[in-house]
């Protein structure tokens, strides 16, 4: 009979009881896995909170320990906290690209929307030129523009 120990066990060096409660959480396949968690944790503490948690909730809550503890290990002090910063970094560039690409956008629309007119209306001056919009300004009657 072949039993493989659960990475928590072959940490400690124990036989990996049948119900253990770390072996569905912690394979043998990613000791590292375990190893990250047990520096920042312990051991015993993160088997006190699985054991309080429902069965259905325990694999989120390992994969969220894991990420928290990863994180701390990267950056001691802030852990995944100084993450933060740095998304909103991202999203100032994205948002300024996204103003960037729009102004061109618009920009590319007026300049075809003067290419399409222009052969039909003549040019836009000319057109201000024939209405004494520049010269005059609006009237009472065009003041339904404002």
């Amino acid at each position: 009979m072949t039993s493989t120990r659960c990475a928590v066990c072959k940490y400690f060096r124990r036989r990996c009881p049948s119900d253990c409660i770390f072996s569905p959480y912690f394979p043998p396949n990613n000791p590292q896995r375990f190893t990250c968690v047990h520096r920042i944790y312990g051991a015993s503490n993160v088997g006190k909170m699985l054991e309080e948690l429902p069965v259905e909730d325990r694999a989120i809550a390992v994969e969220t320990l894991y990420y928290e503890a990863k994180c701390r290990i990267q950056d001691p002090v802030y852990g995944c906290v100084g993450l933060i910063p740095w998304l909103q970094q991202q999203l100032n560039i994205a948002q300024v690209q996204l103003a960037k690409t729009r102004a061109e956008i618009a920009f590319l629309y007026a300049n075809v929307a003067e290419t399409v007119a222009e052969p039909i209306l003549g040019s836009t001056e000319s057109l201000f030129q024939q209405n004494d919009v520049v010269d005059h300004g609006l009237d009472e009657r065009n003041s339904w523009f404002y």
